[in-house]
């Protein structure tokens, strides 16, 4: 790597003072980076799981053609992540003036500090460098942001120490807006800013100036403005005054993962499962986990609005395999095997995550959250077992057979238990779930099935009682069917 020029004088004898580089705008500078990725054909935002057919290719095209824009979804789907991710098209290092706040490009200062600087020490003035991280600022929003904290605001104790008049624009005191001249900035949340604090963001990014405490400061940011907002908000909350929408370029909208593959995969990419001992997470375990997600999306309990975040199903898989930690260091056994019953051990990981509707919050979101669980051991069996008869199992709860396996057991003791219900593990095998020498695995393919026929509704399950056969539904006296409620 070449030395970087360290006074203006180096600094104009360098390729930085030359076309393309000299005058080159921020978005001008993500746009050549853009492309040069786009012809190596490198991966433009690694990490980022299924958005490569919809949501990517509408983030370049904004980038190519240069827009402000915004991210537009629910909890939980990547945004921030990918406002992070793009300094990766930023240059590794661009010159400014050192010691200037607003980052002043040396061959066209917009500050007063610059301009006097390079007035008085010419060739000799100073230059520092920025890295790529250091030209990219966040801030969440709120309702107590402020211009102040935005734009700027004027400071008395600089005017005081400097003898400035407090119109100069020596005493103001630089936001974050300001300080990420020549970078990225990005807000989260755009719809909790109050209208003021949104009128100054587009005012300086459109047309260059600002009144702060009734002074004009004009400052020709040269800046790519990126927001995030849920849609919701524009009523709920807030919203983005039309100016200012009117000014952001590209509006995206992203979106949670489309099939169950692709949300194992972000899952699977996310969870923190690496532990002290050796873990293995059965396919079908990490199935469950996933549909958990999926169907807390679809039921009519849960708030749309709000949505089901994918931190849900990471942070349940990661409670899960703590659980089957917990169990295997307690029990002595060699490998950590999270099984069903540690899904059901993992129920606060759920119900935090749960915004519910009327209804749900009758139920309570511990029940809610087992239903799910439930549910998703229902459909996840059907995807995996399909026709296979289990007949036979069902069969044997019919005629009285019961089942009660605890979930803090060792995996001979609960195989045994298992062996007692005919065909059970024989299904496991047959069905590809787990080989019969993997007791541990063997275990959590027997829960699935149990787990899966419940759902179904032919046979029971209580944490009282264990597995037992279906119970029927009564007929209440208005001519419905109740859960067993019954009147005397």
């Amino acid at each position: 790597m070449p030395a970087f020029p360290q006074t203006l004088g180096d600094l104009k004898r360098s390729p930085w003072a030359e076309a393309p580089l000299r005058g080159r705008s921020v978005r001008d500078e993500l746009r050549v980076n853009l492309l040069r990725y786009l012809e190596r054909g490198e991966a433009l935002f690694p990490g980022v799981v299924g958005y490569d057919d919809t949501i990517l290719p509408q983030l370049a095209n904004a980038l190519l053609a240069r827009h402000h824009f915004i991210l537009l979804g629910l909890r939980g789907q990547a945004k921030s992540r990918i406002l992070r991710l793009l300094t990766r098209f930023l240059d590794e290092r661009i010159p400014v003036v050192a010691g200037s706040e607003v980052n002043d490009d040396p061959f066209q200062p917009i500050s007063k500090f610059a301009r006097e600087r390079l007035g008085e020490c010419g060739d000799a003035t100073a230059i520092a460098w920025l890295s790529r991280d250091q030209r990219y600022v966040e801030k969440l929003a709120t309702p107590d942001v402020t211009v102040a904290d935005i734009i700027g605001d004027v400071d008395p104790i600089k005017a005081a120490r400097g003898g400035h008049l407090l119109s100069d624009e020596l005493t103001m005191h630089f936001g974050l807006l300001p300080r990420a001249n020549r970078g990225i900035f990005t807000i989260n949340e755009l719809p909790d800013l109050s209208g003021k604090v949104q009128v100054g963001l587009f005012n300086i990014m459109q047309e260059g100036d600002v009144q702060i405490k009734g002074y004009p400061v004009r400052l020709p940011l040269d800046v790519l403005l990126a927001f995030t907002a849920n849609p919701e908000d524009y009523t709920a909350r807030g919203k983005i005054i039309t100016p200012l929408k009117d000014r952001i370029g590209s509006e995206i909208l992203t979106h949670y993962p489309r099939t169950i593959e692709l949300g194992m995969a972000i899952t699977a990419q996310e969870a923190w499962v690496e532990r002290g001992r050796p873990v293995r997470i059965p396919d079908f375990v990490l199935e469950v986990v996933e549909r958990v997600a999926f169907e807390a999306r679809e039921d009519k309990r849960v708030d749309k609005r709000s949505g089901v975040s994918q931190r849900l199903p990471i942070s349940l898989l990661e409670h899960a395999v703590s659980n089957a930690e917990r169990r295997a260091l307690t029990l002595a056994e060699p490998a950590v095997v999270p099984r069903i019953s540690d899904i059901y051990a993992a129920l606060p990981s759920i119900t935090g995550k749960l915004e519910l509707e009327y209804e749900g919050e009758l139920q309570g979101s511990e029940t809610v959250a087992r239903e799910l669980i439930r549910r998703a051991a229902g459909r996840t069996l059907d995807e995996r077992l399909g026709d296979l008869a289990l007949d036979g199992i069902v069969t044997w709860f019919d005629g009285g057979g019961a089942l009660k396996i605890k979930g803090d057991e060792r995996s001979e003791l609960c195989l045994e238990g298992f062996s007692v219900v005919p065909g059970l593990v024989n299904a496991a095998v047959a069905g590809g779930l787990a080989d019969r020498k993997d007791g541990p695995t063997l275990v959590a393919a027997c829960e699935l099935i149990l787990e899966g026929l419940a759902a179904h509704k032919r046979i029971s399950r209580s944490e009282e009682l264990g597995y037992v056969r279906a119970r029927p539904e009564r007929k209440d006296p208005m001519g419905g069917y109740g859960k067993g409620l019954g009147l005397g």
